[in-house]
């Protein structure tokens, strides 16, 4: 029944029964008939574990990728609520464009003057506009520049004014009301 040595000395040694010797064999002979032999049956299933782990870990690298935006857009919401500028509601409306509708804000003419001048920053937080510091504002501006939607800069007032220009003495203010 043993076609080698080694399984006749393994089954006189009672170390492997008749059953699993037979079993054995029928494998082997499998083996050969269908042209696998070990070695190719290693090398794919360390291919195939090989491409999972690649993908298994894209699939993380994603995960990982998609909890720090949410993690980071937590976070912005955190600041813009807790840091924003409170009791500035007042009889001044400040109109601006977001998302190409033109919106408002009442503020006090002081909050409408720090606007202005580029001092305050609007942001969006879902449908309110909260009114944050100029240096909260250029963090946030940093890592989500979306959120962000007046920031207004100092002007440097143009130093190349055509003499010729009849309207050069008419200077256009900054604080302009529509």
């Amino acid at each position: 029944m043993a076609k080698n040595a080694l399984q006749a000395q393994l089954l006189k040694a009672g170390l492997v029964d008749a059953k699993k010797a037979k079993k054995i064999n029928q494998q082997q002979q499998h083996a050969i008939k269908t042209g696998h032999n070990e070695d190719d049956v290693k090398q794919a299933l360390a291919a195939a574990q090989a491409e999972k782990l690649a993908r298994d870990q894209a699939l993380n690298r994603e995960r990982q990728h998609a909890l720090e935006l949410k993690t980071q857009a937590a976070n912005i919401r955190q600041m813009l609520s807790q840091h924003q500028i409170k009791d500035t509601s007042g009889d001044v409306t400040y109109q601006f464009i977001d998302a190409g509708k033109i919106k408002k804000i009442y503020v006090t003419q002081e909050v409408y003057d720090q606007i202005v001048k580029g001092r305050i920053a609007i942001a969006r937080l879902d449908e309110h506009y909260p009114l944050l510091p100029r240096a909260l504002a250029d963090k946030i501006a940093e890592r989500a520049p979306e959120v962000i939607v007046i920031r207004n800069e100092k002007t440097v007032p143009q130093q190349g004014i055509d003499e010729d220009d009849p309207y050069a003495a008419y200077v256009i203010p900054d604080d302009l009301m529509w």
